[in-house]
């Protein structure tokens, strides 16, 4: 480790001697520097930790050493029989005051001498800790190459810098933690909350946690879009040569759950050969593929969910480690059955994806349920990013025209009465929500019902349509809505 102030003092050829009493300071603080220095004030050009040699009395003694002190300086020495033999009364009294550790360079000891000291004890310092860090990447590396490579890296690492590593899953919950137990309770809670904004973002991201079990540095692990999990590890007092270690790791552990994404894509071709079996209607196929590898097949009746969205990839292989019913990739979408909207609606709140959701059904009428789900995915929207098919029945056919294609249609279908009065379609609108009663929906309109008769004739001739019977009564009715 670098020296100390005790160590210091303790070197017989240096022939130093403390003047402050024991108590002042902390003389086994590490040192990071040694500097001499005559100017007024010399700590723009110091930094904390670091020893001060002068030889010259500073004209402020009480001053000088309190701006030391403040600027966290570790030491103070006073050369003698340069400028002046022994060391001040004055600045003694003062740096045993203030808690600055003074001590006496006699002249016999060259500064550079003293500083040569503290460097080479840097220096060792530098050289061991990064022959440990070597080492210990050496110690991870054949971990990796044990059969639960990452579990053997992660506990190597928990190892090597004696402090905790936990890996959050992409799924958002704790996987992995060693040594075993080192992270439970409330402080996985909190490696799980920290990590899950992380995971969030789809991107490679850094940030920290504190828990009861002390601060946690995390990084995510894995490519931007597809993050496969969160590494977390204890961070306290890791110096420069553990962080690269832990920085190894990093790579080491992206790298085995990278290996793993033959598996996930085999599995993947997999799951959509069973969709395509249960779509077509071959039942016994779809079961035979599935069960040996995927588990049984979800018992009807089922909901089918399709779902679209940059974050496709993320919430399948969130899916691939939670019991959440069966699913597959098919094409650009991802499609679920399960007994309920609500996975649907956990993946649209995770990963900002968008879809619908169909009317319950069995597993031979999927296609149907298919189609249903379409439809609901049709009207979803930011409100409401998973809509269900139930919803936009219990709507009725007329919620169907509350889209852009059909608002198009209306808006050319109705230009004809717009440019001839702006005023026009509302008054059709509220004659044939009275059933097309001229009395009725005069009163509403407020005007005579042969006046309302002359405006229903411009618009017939207008539009080019007798709008005395049902069928083109309706049309304009739908044209209406849809413009609404």
């Amino acid at each position: 480790m670098p020296a100390t102030l005790a160590q210091l003092l303790a070197r017989p050829e240096l022939g130093l001697r403390l003047l402050t009493p024991p108590g002042v300071g902390d003389l086994d603080a590490p040192l990071s520097w040694a500097h001499s220095s005559e100017l007024p004030d010399p700590t723009p050009f110091l930094s904390p930790g670091q020893v001060l040699l002068i030889t010259g009395t500073p004209d402020d003694v009480e001053d000088y050493v309190g701006r030391l002190v403040r600027h966290g300086i570790a030491g103070l020495g006073y050369g003698t029989e340069v400028v002046r033999s022994g060391t001040p009364e004055q600045l003694v009294a003062a740096c045993s005051r203030l808690g600055l550790p003074l001590f006496e360079v006699p002249y016999r000891t060259p500064f550079i001498a003293v500083a040569r000291f503290v460097a080479d004890r840097l220096a060792a310092d530098a050289y061991a800790r990064n022959t440990w860090a070597l080492r210990a990447s050496r110690a991870i590396s054949l971990a990796a190459l044990r059969p639960d490579a990452l579990g053997a890296v992660l506990a190597e690492l928990a190892r090597q810098i004696e402090r905790p590593v936990a890996l959050i899953g992409a799924d958002g919950s704790l996987a992995r933690a060693a040594p075993a137990g080192a992270v439970a309770g409330a402080a996985a809670a909190a490696l799980t909350a920290s990590a899950e904004p992380l995971l969030r973002s789809r991107r490679r991201a850094a940030g920290t946690a504190e828990t009861d079990a002390g601060p946690f540095a995390l990084q995510t692990l894995g490519a931007a879009g597809r993050l496969r999990g969160v590494l977390a590890v204890g961070s306290e007092g890791l110096d420069q040569a553990a962080q690269q270690v832990v920085t190894g790791v990093v790579a080491l552990a992206g790298l085995a759950l990278e290996q793993s994404r033959a598996t996930d894509a085999a599995r993947a071709r997999l799951r959509t050969a069973v969709w395509r079996a249960l779509l077509a209607g071959d039942r016994d196929l779809a079961d035979a593929v599935a069960e040996p590898v995927l588990g049984a097949l979800p018992d009807p009746p089922v909901r089918v969910a399709v779902l679209a969205g940059s974050g496709l990839a993320a919430a399948t292989d969130w899916l691939e480690n939670h019991d959440a019913g069966f699913f597959a990739r098919d094409g650009q979408d991802l499609v679920l059955l399960d007994a309920s909207d609500a996975t649907a609606r956990e993946l649209a709140n995770r990963f900002g994806v968008r879809g619908g959701v169909s009317a319950p059904s069995t597993l031979t009428g999927l296609a149907a349920a298919l189609a249903q789900a379409e439809v609901a995915r049709s009207r979803a929207s930011a409100e409401h990013p998973v809509p269900a098919f139930d919803d936009v029945a219990a709507a009725g056919m007329l919620a169907l025209l509350q889209t852009p294609d059909a608002r198009a249609v209306a808006a050319t279908a109705l230009a004809p009465l717009v440019a001839a009065d702006p005023g026009l379609p509302a008054v059709l609108r509220t004659w044939l929500d009275a059933d097309g009663v001229y009395d009725v929906a005069a009163r509403r309109l407020g005007m005579h019902r042969h006046t309302l008769r002359a405006r229903v004739a411009d618009a017939e001739r207008l539009l080019g349509r007798d709008l005395s019977g049902f069928a083109a009564r309706a049309d304009l009715y739908a044209a209406l809505r849809a413009a609404g």
